[in-house]
């Protein structure tokens, strides 16, 4: 798992019974203390800037190395607030999964939610897809709307699409485990 949060999409998956080998996280957050409290390794690979001299293909050498540590088989983004570069795909080559608060290919990249109700759509919703190196590019594994109500805000439009993430993400990526592991 590699996450950046609050650890809600890692309490998901906990909560569904999925194992989580390691939670590898770019910065302290909460999700440290969830999968901590879980029983679940942390690694934390620290991200030192967030500049122009951010070298991610370092940065990404060491998120593999991590998760090579703790013999990975699938790997769960979960809000996980840096971009890898090649090496981790050509490591976990279908094998890295994302989560989306939009139905891809709309509203794509950090600020979907946002830009959801600036469109003034009536539905967006939540999408499981498989990471590329491009962003949010990826074959499309599993999708479901939320409708967008007239008062929504972006934090209340958010929160209803995280209830319906951390019911379809675990459900994916127990499919998807299935497959990897047979």
């Amino acid at each position: 798992m590699l996450a950046s949060g609050s650890g809600t999409i890692l309490q998901a998956i906990l909560d569904a019974g999925l194992r989580i080998a390691v939670a590898v996280v770019d910065r302290a957050c909460p999700a440290v203390d969830r999968a901590e409290r879980a029983g679940v390794a942390v690694e934390l690979v620290e991200r030192e800037s967030f500049g122009d001299d951010f070298d991610r293909d370092g940065y990404t050498h060491r998120v593999v190395d991590a998760l090579k540590r703790h013999e990975v088989d699938l790997v769960a983004m979960a809000g996980f607030g840096t971009i890898l570069s090649q090496e981790v795909h050509d490591a976990y080559p279908s094998r890295i999964l994302n989560t989306h608060p939009s139905l891809l290919p709309a509203f794509k990249g950090w600020h979907a939610v946002r830009d959801a109700l600036a469109a003034g759509v009536d539905v967006t919703g939540c999408t499981v897809h498989l990471a590329t190196l491009e962003v949010d590019e990826g074959p499309i594994l599993a999708q479901q709307e939320v409708p967008v109500l007239p008062d929504d805000t972006e934090e209340s439009l958010h929160e209803r699409i995280k209830e319906v993430e951390r019911d379809l993400y675990p459900q994916v990526i127990r499919q998807q485990l299935e497959q990897v592991t047979s």
